[in-house]
C-alpha cells in the first residue's frame, strides 16, 4: 500500500505541491474554529460567532469557482498569491480590529473567504503534468484526499494549541501567515508557473456547461449534506452517552474511517468506469449510514461512525476523476472548485436541516437524514448514469492541454478523446 503513494511523492514537485497546497488551505481548514475562538475570546456571543463563521463559508462557496475560472484565464501565480494576501490581510484587519465595529468584522471574515485562493482545484489541475501516467494521477486523487482528512484533522489542533500558547488572535495571524507561505512554495514552483489552460470555448457558465458536471455536483451536494447532518444529530446521542468526549470521538471516528478507506482505495489500480465504480460507492456510503440509526452503547457507536466515514473519501477520489473528464476543455480548475463548493454548501444545507429535525424528534431522526440524503445522491447518479458514462462533447481535450500533457489516447474513451 505505501510503495503506491511513495511512488508518487518520489515523482519530481509532488512532495512540494502536495504539502504546500495543504499548508495553504489551512486558514479555510479552521477558519471556522479560529473565528468562534476569537470571538469568543472577545467577549461575543456564540450566535455573533457563529454567524461570522457562516458568513466566511458563504463567502469562501462564492469564491472558490469564480477565482477557479480566473485561474483557468490567467494562470496559477497571476491568481493564487495574491488571493492568498488579499485573504490574509482581511483575516489580520479582522484579528486587530476585533468585533467592536460589526459592519467592519462582517466585511473582513466575508473578504477573507472570498479571496481564498483555490489551491485545492489548482493541486488537481497540475497532477497529471507532474505525473504523466492516468493511474498515478488517480492515486494521487486517492492520496490528496485522504490528506485532506490527515489537514482537517492536525488544522485545529494547530488553532487549539496557538490558542493555548498565546491567544485567539495569534492564532487568526499565525494560520494565515502560513497560508500564505502554503501558497507561495506552490505558485513559483516550475509545474504551477508553467502550467497553462487549455483553449476554451467562451461561454460564460464556464463549466457549468457541463451536463455531466452538473450530475456529479448534484450527487455530491446530498453526499455533503448527510456529513453535515451526522456532526448535528451525533450532539444529542453524545448528550445522552457521556457528554462533548463521546462527542469528539464520534467526529474523530468519522475522519478515522475516511483516512481508513480512502488509503486502501489509493493503493489501488482500479479498472473499469469510474462512474460504475462511483455509484458502488456512493452506494456502500449510504448503507452504511443507515446502522447508525441503531445507536448503540458509545463504543459501538464509535466503531459504527468509523464504518460510516469508510467509504466517503474514495467516493470523493473517483468523483475527482469524473470532474478531470466532464470539465469543457480550458475549465478544469474552475470545475474542482465547483465540486469543493457544491460540497460544503451541501454540509451547510445538512447541519441547517439536522437541527430542526432532531428538536423534533431527537437522535434517531437525525440520523435518518444522512441515510436518506445518501440514498438520494445514489438515486442522481443512477438516473443520470447515460450521462456520466461518456464525457460530454465539451470535455474533449485538446493535445498539450492540462489534462493531458503527454497526449495519451485513452483507448476505453471514444475515437478522439484525451486521457
Amino acid at each position: 500500500m505505501a510503495a503506491g503513494y511513495l511512488e508518487i511523492l518520489r515523482a519530481r514537485h509532488a512532495a512540494r505541491l502536495l504539502t504546500g497546497t495543504l499548508v495553504g488551505r489551512l486558514p479555510n481548514a479552521t477558519a471556522a474554529l479560529a473565528i468562534v475562538l476569537f470571538v469568543r475570546a472577545e467577549g461575543g456571543t456564540y450566535s455573533l460567532a457563529g454567524a461570522l463563521a457562516a458568513v466566511y463559508g458563504v463567502a469562501n462557496a462564492v469564491g472558490q469557482p469564480v477565482l477557479g475560472r480566473l485561474v483557468d484565464l490567467y494562470g496559477q501565480p497571476r491568481v493564487q498569491l495574491p488571493a492568498a494576501l488579499v485573504s490574509a490581510l482581511a483575516m489580520a484587519g479582522f484579528a486587530f480590529a476585533g468585533t467592536g465595529v460589526l459592519p467592519l468584522a462582517y466585511a473582513a471574515v466575508a473578504a477573507a473567504g472570498l479571496f481564498t485562493p483555490p489551491l485545492e482545484g489548482g493541486l488537481r489541475a497540475l497532477w497529471p503534468s507532474v505525473l504523466g501516467g492516468e493511474e498515478r494521477v488517480h492515486t494521487a486523487y486517492a492520496m490528496d484526499a485522504v490528506a485532506q482528512e490527515v489537514m482537517f484533522t492536525l488544522g485545529p489542533l494547530l488553532v487549539t494549541l496557538c490558542v493555548s500558547l498565546w491567544s485567539a488572535q495569534a492564532a487568526l495571524l499565525v494560520v494565515n501567515a502560513l497560508g500564505v507561505l502554503g501558497a507561495l512554495s506552490v505558485v513559483v514552483s516550475p509545474p504551477s508557473r508553467a502550467w497553462r489552460s487549455a483553449p476554451r470555448a467562451a461561454h460564460w457558465l464556464g463549466a457549468l456547461r457541463s451536463s455531466g458536471l452538473l450530475a456529479l455536483l448534484a450527487a455530491f451536494l446530498f453526499v455533503g449534506m448527510a456529513l453535515g447532518s451526522i456532526t448535528v444529530a451525533s450532539v444529542p446521542y453524545a448528550d445522552d452517552h457521556g457528554g462533548d468526549a463521546v462527542y469528539g470521538w464520534l467526529m474523530a471516528a468519522l475522519g478515522l474511517g475516511a483516512l481508513f478507506g480512502g488509503t486502501v482505495y489509493g493503493a489501488r489500480r482500479w479498472r473499469g468506469e469510474p462512474a460504475r465504480r462511483l455509484r458502488v460507492l456512493v452506494a456502500l456510503l449510504a448503507v452504511c449510514y443507515l446502522p447508525l440509526m441503531l445507536m448503540p452503547g458509545a463504543v459501538a457507536m464509535v466503531l459504527l461512525t468509523v464504518l460510516a466515514g469508510v467509504f466517503l473519501a474514495p467516493a470523493i477520489a473517483c468523483a475527482f476523476v469524473l470532474v478531470d473528464r466532464h470539465a469543457p476543455s480550458g475549465t478544469v480548475t474552475e470545475a474542482f472548485s465547483w465540486l469543493v463548493t457544491t460540497f460544503t454548501v451541501g454540509s451547510s444545507v445538512g447541519t441547517g436541516l439536522a437541527g430542526p429535525v432532531v428538536e423534533a424528534g431527537g437522535a434517531l431522526w437525525g440520523f435518518t437524514v444522512p441515510a436518506v440524503a445518501g440514498g438520494v445522491s445514489l438515486l442522481v447518479l443512477v438516473v443520470t448514469r447515460r450521462v456520466l458514462a461518456v464525457p460530454g462533447g465539451g470535455a474533449v481535450v485538446v493535445a498539450g492541454s492540462e489534462n493531458d500533457p503527454n497526449r495519451a489516447v485513452e483507448p476505453r474513451f471514444r475515437s478522439g478523446d484525451r486521457a
